[in-house]
């Protein structure tokens, strides 16, 4: 008999909760945000409803800019998530530990060897989130005048992964001989340098940190624009995207899966999980009461400030209760700012609407209900080939993240479409993706003559 087909779930962890007014709700404490053991907690709860993984987003800058754009909500990314997942997975088993770590100011050498330590340290449970940072205030930091243009991160990235992936292929899984009786510790014929130079980035290798566990750690990919989606296709082994509507993620996911054959890969090599934010009660009037509340903390006039520091989208000047002029299609979030404007355009949106979308959950959908309401609505995108799972975006810490535990997934169990407990030990196994074989001839063959770049321009 076959095996019904189960979602992947993530368990996004962002500070006190997704909503941009989590903090101020009565049952939040506010200090949580600064606690190692509030990140604890959350983490072996998501382990112990057997979550595929936990997921930390990062920024390399106060979204903003000063001072003044943190004055009223905490910043989002307070800890370095790489050290935060090294230390929860001395507190965890089983669960997936993905990073998010930029692609354009940190060299392929020190990601491919941080990711791979977090490899060895977690049993094979780590995933790297790649992206490519987004905006002025992250470039400033590193020392430059301004962001790179949007194709040109894109085709910075696809040489970066290509050479992470080399390094990791960089050993043999059984380069370690370790014979006493002879003295030899390595097989010198079983590592291999990797010998880059490409066009932004040069190597040598090979990687001292070995094989990872995993054979490579899971790649995640976010970016929806045209190069993003090139770049997931090409080389991630999950895609996390942010869709509004049923026809739209369906459109996004087939379009997706058939530009990962024409990158000569099977179409279900990749698992694709959009972002839901989730607020369900036992009756649905408890769940709206339950949003309202948070909506409520918002004042829309301060808020339209943050589409400016979020997506370079200047509405300060906008009436509240007319339609939003039309976004500047920067070099920075360029899939994220198109997203909000057809969004605004096909349901007749106001700015003071339009507010509330991003203070909910930023693009990502949200999901209001009972258990039941909650389920159909996440089991109707997932029959219809448009997700492969979801990455949960629990509105409060913890309250929030409690109620979708409590509620949504016995639901889904029910139902058969997740599982009951873990049935393997890496991030792989518990998203079904074979653990890749070495590839260093033809990963150096790509990073050498720049075809996987060429095909991402």
């Amino acid at each position: 008999m076959a095996v019904r087909r189960q979602m992947a779930l993530g368990a996004f962890i962002q500070g006190l909760g997704h909503h941009a007014a989590a903090w101020r709700h009565p049952d939040v404490d506010p200090a949580d945000f600064f606690r190692f053991d509030f990140y604890r907690e959350i983490a072996q709860k998501a382990e112990a409803a057997a979550f595929d993984a936990i997921f930390f987003a990062d920024t390399l800058g106060i979204q903003g800019g000063g001072p003044e754009a943190i004055a009223w909500a905490p910043p989002m990314y307070h800890f370095e998530p790489l050290t935060l997942l090294s230390a929860l997975a001395t507190h965890t088993s089983r669960i997936g530990l993905i990073a998010t770590v930029s692609a354009s100011y940190l060299a392929p050498y020190h990601v491919a060897r941080k990711f791979a330590a977090l490899d060895n340290l977690s049993g094979g449970r780590a995933g790297w989130n790649c992206v490519t940072s987004a905006s002025d205030v992250e470039a400033v930091n590193f020392g430059l005048a301004g962001q790179l243009p949007h194709d040109e991160r894109y085709a910075r990235a696809a040489e970066h992964v290509a050479t992470v992936k080399a390094l990791w292929d960089s050993w043999d899984d059984d380069a370690v001989v370790a014979d006493k009786a002879t003295g030899q510790f390595y097989d010198p014929a079983r590592i291999h340098p990797v010998e880059r130079q490409g066009a932004y980035f040069t190597t040598r290798g090979p990687l001292q940190t070995g094989r990872p566990p995993q054979g490579q750690p899971v790649v995640v990919q976010a970016g929806s624009s045209e190069a993003g989606q090139a770049l997931a296709a090409a080389t991630a082994d999950v895609i996390f995207t942010a869709q509004q509507s049923l026809a739209g993620a369906k459109a996004f996911a087939d379009g997706l899966r058939a530009q990962v054959v024409a990158a000569g890969r099977p179409a279900d090599s990749v698992r694709i999980m959009p972002g839901v934010s989730i607020y369900v009660a036992p009756t649905r009037a408890e769940a709206q009461a339950a949003f309202d509340r948070l909506q409520g903390f918002i004042d829309p006039a301060r808020t339209v400030h943050a589409f400016k520091a979020f997506l370079d989208w200047d509405l300060s000047g906008v009436d509240l209760d007319s339609p939003p002029t039309p976004p500047p299609l920067t070099q920075g979030w360029q899939s994220r700012q198109l997203l909000f404007y057809e969004t605004a355009l096909a349901e007749k949106l106001t700015v003071r609407q339009l507010v509330g979308r991003l203070t909910a959950a930023r693009g990502h959908w949200v999901l209001i209900g009972t258990p039941t309401e909650v389920v159909d609505q996440l089991q109707a995108w997932f029959e219809a080939g448009a997700a492969d799972g979801f990455n949960i975006l629990a509105p409060t810490f913890p309250g929030g993240f409690d109620a979708i535990i409590a509620l949504v997934l016995p639901e889904l169990r029910r139902r058969g479409l997740f599982r009951e407990a873990y049935t393997g030990t890496t991030l792989r196994d518990h998203l079904g993706l074979p653990r890749p074989v070495p590839q260093r001839d033809a990963t150096m063959a790509e990073c050498q003559n720049g075809t996987l770049t060429d095909a991402l321009a």
